[in-house]
């Protein structure tokens, strides 16, 4: 018998899919932008460029939002890896993903409501929102307003680095949300945690 248990307030799930639609955009603009060929376009490139930039600063709106009710409602604390033993619980966890989801081994970490994610999820989700969604953003701004951006680094142009590293960070996130669509499907069903985004209750 399933156990049902209210784990979303309303403010994480509207932020979370705000948060996806925009990365989708983003990511078929930046293509669009990234890899532009008259013949093969995604989005036309000045209507990419313009969208880009729409949807860049409403991500860091959404950011900004994030971060402040992430501390005043204090989940952030949802995102610290809890000692003790948070690399053998990773250990844990790893092998469950690769082998024993596959097996039909129970969860070993299920969530509850102190608790929402694993000490591998709290690792991984800590360093996506809080160390490459800032960088993301705070490159992608530099691009919109250049003469923020340094004349010269190592002798390249100023914004040389700050290219790549936008695009480095951006083709992670994008690599990091098709495995998180992927390890939503991991669930006591395969819509079970796409509808906790949706209600809010966790059903184990």
């Amino acid at each position: 018998m399933s156990e049902r248990v209210y784990l979303l307030p309303l403010w994480v799930r509207l932020w979370h899919w705000t948060n996806a639609l925009l990365i989708i955009t983003l990511t078929i603009t930046g293509i669009s932008l990234h890899f532009a060929d008259p013949k093969l376009p995604l989005v036309e490139f000045s209507l990419a460029a313009r969208i880009h930039d729409i949807a860049g600063l409403a991500l860091v709106a959404a950011y900004a939002f994030f971060a402040v009710a992430n501390i005043v409602s204090g989940n952030w604390w949802q995102y610290v890896p809890k000692p003790p033993g948070i690399i053998d619980r990773c250990m844990v966890q790893a092998r469950w993903y690769l082998w024993g989801i596959f097996q039909g081994e129970p969860h070993p970490y299920p969530v509850t409501k102190e608790v929402n994610f694993n000490a591998m999820q709290a690792l991984v989700y800590w360093f996506i929102m809080y160390i490459m969604m800032p960088t993301l953003l705070v490159t992608g701004l530099v691009f919109m307003f250049p003469q923020f951006a340094p004349e010269h680094v190592f002798g390249m142009d100023g914004l040389l680095p700050v290219a790549v590293l936008h695009y480095l960070t951006g083709t992670a996130i994008v690599l990091f949300m098709i495995a998180h669509m992927y390890l939503g499907t991991t669930g006591h069903t395969v819509t079970t945690m796409f509808k906790t985004m949706i209600t809010g209750w966790h059903e184990h």
